[in-house]
């Protein structure tokens, strides 16, 4: 199960992320989201992982996240158009002519509010990674009726907006263990 948790702003965040067995991080360059990170941080973020893990830069549009792109290994973007390394993300199936590297579906458009899931996701389940609304709670049941190919956290494991670590931490232990 591929797990990436997305919102991080530390380095620290960084370090737990790799200690507690996540595979991927994200740091958004989205200038109106709440875990809104400018790119020159975002660079030093993606600089400092490098190697260790796995990392998205995230926005809605390429425009989004054009400064830190090039830092990253993947570009995550609301937006089909086809960029190097992209990682779709979208609430529509994936178009057939696009390339990309991985397909996120989040009908929350990163605003966290889970809704079910549509019939034709479990068409695509070994090639997809769920996201939007996914806590402690309801994880193992997406898990076992959707058999994804991995899963994406973020606002799951935050407490007045900021990640926690313990959350980061209690998340992945549940998830894995499903």
């Amino acid at each position: 199960m591929f797990i990436k948790v997305c919102g991080l702003k530390t380095k620290e965040q960084i370090d737990k992320a790799i200690e507690y067995g996540y595979d991927a991080i994200g740091v958004v360059t989205y200038p109106k989201s709440k875990r809104y990170c400018e790119p020159k941080v975002a660079i030093e973020l993606a600089n400092y992982a490098k190697g260790r893990i796995k990392t998205f830069v995230v926005g809605m549009t390429f425009e989004d996240v054009k400064e830190a792109a090039d830092f990253f290994d993947f570009t995550q973007i609301y937006e089909v158009t086809q960029v190097p390394n992209l990682a779709l993300s979208s609430k529509e199936m994936p178009p057939s002519d696009l390339d990309y590297h991985y397909f996120f579906y989040d009908a929350s458009i990163g605003s966290g509010v889970f809704e079910e899931f549509p019939d034709w996701v479990k068409e695509i389940a070994g090639e997809i990674i769920l996201s939007g609304g996914l806590n402690q709670d309801n994880i193992c049941a997406v898990i076992r009726d959707l058999k994804p190919f991995g899963i994406d956290i973020s606002s799951g494991v935050e407490k007045d907006g900021v990640k926690d670590l313990g959350l980061m931490k209690e998340f992945i232990a549940i998830a894995r263990n499903c």
